[in-house]
């Protein structure tokens, strides 16, 4: 995935996140925060989607060096 997808996909997400009208669960916040078990339905950082993730096995480095 090219650079300017990746970052169209970004600023939906944001823009889904800025404009959604979800309802905050404390409880798990609280959880979280305070560093309690985690629920079987709530997703620790290894389980990302492969959305979340970045690939960058063709980026050799060449941006950088200009």
């Amino acid at each position: 995935m090219g650079r300017g997808r990746a970052k169209a996909k970004q600023a939906k997400v944001a823009r889904e996140l800025k404009y959604s009208t979800r309802s905050t669960d404390f409880d798990a916040l609280q959880r979280e925060l305070s560093g309690g078990e985690l629920s079987s339905g709530d997703q620790s950082d290894g389980d990302r989607s492969d959305e979340d993730r970045v690939d960058d096995s063709y980026d050799d480095g060449q941006d950088d060096r200009r």
